[in-house]
């Protein structure tokens, strides 16, 4: 058994989330402990009450996604003697998920992870005026053709692959105006459904060039070390564990595509047999098992999956 930890991203939020590990756990609740006063601000009560209004804005849900997961960690961990080092072949996370994985794998402080995610929130949130941006996902097409239906539906307009999920579901992300073109276009290219996506900006295209700068300043004045964990990068499909080469790959990760697909791939490819989706939600493991079928799948997010999974990990 060769073994994957993944982490989620945006979306994966739901009010509540985390409240049972902090209530189980020491080592949990002085994650998000730590977490609030970093941010000078009470976010692990947002995350337990709402409204979830508040914690679905992008500068609440990118750290507490990421507070969720490295709780999760802690408590495996320091509490119940789990090495990442010696038990994980490789981590990886969905667009803001890189940086949980990251913090997991030992690259980052989780003061600075939530720091940079806080920032990044901001700054993604900031780089383009509301509703002036948009994303869809295509549902039914892989990423050849959603190239030719990104390009026939931007009409001098920006519209561009924001991420690769599976092999049957690619995001678009760009001007409303292009985005509002899709769904008709689609049709001509075989595309089963268009949905629009309940985001607040069009994340992982060229019009969030503003927030890619902003975390590049960011990025040049925090320490990152090189992961215990190789970690799978999102723009490149494959590992990275230079310092510099992931300050530079999480810049690129603003504006690029999310080749999740290429980094699921990528992981069973080099002998994965078993992926862990650790924190809220199970997107990922949805996404995991459409992308490659053999693979073993299971999440950790709340106390009750901690024997049966450390059972498994342990076996």
């Amino acid at each position: 058994m060769a073994v994957a930890f993944v982490f989620p991203g945006q979306g994966s939020q739901d009010v509540g989330m985390g409240r049972e590990l902090a209530q189980a756990f020491g080592a949990a609740r002085e994650v998000f402990e730590e977490v609030d006063e970093v941010l000078s601000q009470n976010l692990s009560q947002i995350m337990w009450e709402g409204p979830k209004e508040t914690l679905t804005l992008t500068e609440n849900a990118q750290p507490a996604l990421m507070a969720v997961s490295m709780a999760v960690m802690r408590v495996l961990e320091q509490e119940k003697g789990f090495s990442l080092k010696d038990k994980v072949k490789f981590v990886a996370g969905h667009s803001l998920g890189e940086y949980s994985a990251l913090a997991a794998a030992g690259a980052f402080s989780l003061a600075d992870a939530a720091r940079l995610l806080k920032l990044r929130g901001q700054v993604m949130q900031a780089a383009v005026p509301v509703g002036k941006g948009a994303m869809s996902a295509l549902l039914g097409v892989g990423i050849d053709v959603a190239r030719k239906v990104a390009d026939a539906a931007a009409g001098g307009d920006v519209c561009q692959i924001a991420n690769d999920n599976e092999p049957s579901q690619v995001v678009l992300s760009g001007d409303r105006s292009a985005l509002d073109r899709v769904p008709e276009v689609g049709k001509k290219f075989g595309v089963r459904r268009a949905v629009p996506l309940p985001v607040s900006a069009p994340f992982h295209c060229s019009l969030m060039q503003p927030a890619a700068d902003a975390m590049a300043e960011a990025l040049e004045h925090v320490e990152v070390k090189s992961p215990v964990v190789p970690v799978v990068a999102n723009v490149i499909g494959r590992p990275i564990t230079d310092p510099a080469d992931i300050k530079k790959r999480l810049v690129e990760q603003v504006t690029g595509t999310v080749r999740w697909r290429e980094c699921v791939t990528y992981m069973t490819a080099n002998g994965v047999t078993d992926i862990y989706e650790i924190g809220a939600g199970k997107v990922l493991s949805g996404l995991v098992k459409r992308t490659e079928k053999t693979l073993n799948t299971a999440s950790l997010g709340c106390p009750a999956e901690f024997d049966a999974v450390l059972v498994q990990l342990n076996g």
